[in-house]
């Protein structure tokens, strides 16, 4: 979340220097941060079952038209930039710090870091109740980055490739196991009419296969229980989401492998290539720009299509039976392409000056990515939750993207603001300190 530049001497016992911080990486990572709410705010603020009301209500409304924006061209797209720029910052930080003696080493300064993220990730979990934390898993994967930051470009891309290979992999075999239940719930079915004793297996996919089409379609059980639970107090709230934010921190740890991790290597690659730092011809970033946003959006645009198609009464049991294959597994055929082109518009925006104050906030916001990103899940359960405002599950898909503005607006306003007078974000001071155990300057 943040980059170092060499300093001099000294350099392995003091952070990076405010003029001395890449600008390029600073406004892209500010983008991607605020951009991370975008996708962050319907798990703030609505209840679960809105996907299945939107998908399945009219094609003409707002909220359609907001849900099809978001997932086609933001969806895991603002993560995966979120992430590349970590993997980038992580080479920036341990490439550039020199070994003092006397002092500790290199690695003990970036792994106590990460140490420290991984708590302030449980802290943004269970403290103020964010169950989507980032946090956690940046500092457990970044503790892997480590192994690999002398490799060449290439071969950091080769490892990015193969964990997105294996992530489709792994998708494509949860999708025939899918299709098995499926198979054996219809063969348990054709039985049952005909009055046979079912087999332990069939009778195993008779009832695993009626609680995944079940789990299709809104519980209204559940959906009430979710409602009261994030509508109640602090207590409550904490007490409801204890169980699944231990299951997160843990399961999501597998998950986020196939997706976070792969694109903190493709980030370091990137970096290692000049491709954050403007060292890139402009025909270069305009080449990338068409590649990602020319493959990327037509896959997102139908994978968009398929998605809410799966939804309604029987359509999920289509749709299974239709795909020998998931056309899910292109996904990071969307996602990556598009990041890149994400990435490539802001570095050419950069590149000619035309929204110079653009970047400069921007940047500001990236400078404070750490302490914005905390905000973010502070200023969101306090607006959404029962012990705050209140608006858990009041407003519309569509509505909730107003809150997404007005914070987006405070963030950049007050980063701005904040570093005229002061070296780092307050959660980055905080952090900095505890990584070099020493209290850091704040004051300009």
């Amino acid at each position: 979340m943040d980059q170092t530049l060499s300093l001099g001497a000294n350099q392995g016992t003091q952070p990076v220097a405010t003029a001395d911080r890449i600008k390029s990486i600073d406004s892209i990572r500010g983008f991607a941060l605020l951009g991370i709410l975008l996708m962050n705010i319907p798990g703030f603020g609505m209840n679960w079952d809105y996907w299945y009301f939107v998908a399945t209500g009219s094609r003409t409304s707002y909220d359609f038209y907001t849900l099809a924006t978001v997932e086609i061209f933001f969806n895991g797209t603002m993560r995966g930039l979120f992430s590349m720029l970590f993997g980038a910052g992580m080479v920036l930080f341990m490439m550039n710090k020199k070994e003092v003696p006397g002092q500790p080493t290199v690695a003990e300064y970036y792994y106590r870091r990460l140490l420290w993220l991984v708590l302030f990730g449980v802290i943004n979990a269970f403290v103020i109740l964010w169950f989507g934390d980032i946090l956690f898993y940046y500092g457990l994967f970044g503790m892997i980055l480590f192994a690999f930051r002398k490799l060449p470009a290439k071969w950091l891309l080769v490892i990015a490739l193969t964990i997105v290979s294996c992530g489709i992999i792994r998708s494509g075999w949860r999708w025939s196991e899918t299709r098995e239940t499926r198979a054996n719930y219809i063969e348990a079915t054709i039985a049952k009419k005909e009055k046979k004793q079912l087999t332990e297996e069939q009778q195993t996919a008779f009832t695993t296969w009626t609680q995944m089409e079940n789990s299709e379609k809104p519980d209204t059980a559940q959906t009430n229980l979710n409602l009261r639970s994030m509508r109640s107090g602090y207590a409550g709230v904490f007490t409801y989401w204890l169980p699944m934010n231990a299951g997160n921190e843990a399961g999501g740890t597998y998950f986020g492998l196939w997706d976070m991790l792969a694109m903190m290597f493709f980030g370091m690659a990137l970096f290692r290539w000049g491709f954050f730092t403007n060292k890139l011809q402009t025909s270069t970033y305009v080449m990338w720009l068409l590649i990602g946003y020319g493959i990327g959006i037509p896959f997102g645009y139908h994978l968009f299509q398929m998605d809410v198609g799966s939804y309604g009464p029987g359509h999920w049991a289509a749709f299974v039976d239709r795909w020998r294959v998931t056309p899910f597994i292109f996904t990071e055929f969307r996602r990556v392409p598009i990041t890149i082109g994400h990435a490539s518009l802001l570095m050419l925006i950069y590149r000619s000056g035309v929204a110079s104050w653009l970047m400069k906030a921007l940047a500001a916001v990236g400078q404070m990515a750490f302490t914005n990103y905390l905000m973010q899940s502070i200023i969101c359960t306090l607006f959404f939750y029962g012990y705050g405002l209140g608006y858990y599950g009041k407003l519309h898909l569509h509505q909730i993207y107003y809150v997404v503005g007005v914070v987006w607006i405070f963030q950049v306003i007050f980063s701005v603001i904040w570093l005229q007078y002061f070296r780092f974000g307050p959660f980055e001071w905080v952090w900095r300190s505890l990584t070099y155990w020493k209290k850091q300057p704040m004051k300009l």
